[in-house]
């Protein structure tokens, strides 16, 4: 749970956050990057989209990204830094 939402507005935030995604095609792999295979897929994708953050309940796995200024945080970070 978010704090501040109820379940009706995380259900429209995640709608109009699909509405607006797009596909990104990885065309050069990084691997390997980080500690774990499996994130260093999560880490191309974002690099490959033009991501500026990464949101994620494991942000220990996720170091030295910032070179990429791509900033890892949890989603009550995210769902902060959003809300006015």
């Amino acid at each position: 749970m978010v704090p501040g939402l109820d379940d009706r507005e995380i259900a429209d935030f995640l709608d109009d956050f699909c509405n607006i995604a797009s596909e990104a095609h990885i065309y050069f792999r990084w691997r390997p990057f980080l500690s774990d295979p499996k994130d260093d897929l999560v880490f191309e994708c974002a690099l490959a989209a033009g991501a500026t953050h990464i949101v994620t309940c494991n942000i220990k796995d996720f170091h030295g990204l910032e070179p990429f200024d791509i900033s890892v945080v949890t989603p009550y970070e995210f769902f902060t830094k959003l809300k006015p």
